[in-house]
């Protein structure tokens, strides 16, 4: 398993991918997977990296790491696409930018009036 997630570049590196089986991040037809898991083409494959859960059909096995054109056509991405994001505008500060100018507060303040019904 975690040689397959490397050498289609799901993982950046082989450790990588298998501290996600360890850690319980990887699922194969819904059952945990372990690093030494095997795949055969027809399985899925639930990644979850970042927060976000990725689901994989596995097309074929390889087990050299090649590049991204080839690894593309090893598995079937069907991952749910993501809701769309909310259409109202948040007022939000650059982190680090410090506290808000007297300016910047009034246009903060004058835009959170607006919103408020």
């Amino acid at each position: 398993m975690d040689r397959w997630l490397w050498a289609v570049r799901l993982t950046k590196t082989r450790s990588d991918a298998a501290a996600a089986c360890r850690g319980g991040h990887v699922r194969v037809n819904d059952k945990p997977a372990k690093p030494a898991t095997t795949v055969v083409p027809g399985d899925e494959v639930r990644l979850r990296v970042g927060g976000v859960t990725k689901v994989f059909d596995v097309v074929r096995v390889i087990q050299k790491r090649v590049g991204a054109p080839d690894a593309v056509t090893c598995y079937v991405d069907r991952t749910p696409k993501p809701p769309p994001e909310a259409m109202i505008p948040v007022a939000r500060r650059d982190r680090g930018a410090g506290r808000p100018t007297k300016r910047e507060r009034r246009v903060l303040d004058a835009f959170r009036s607006q919103q408020e019904p």
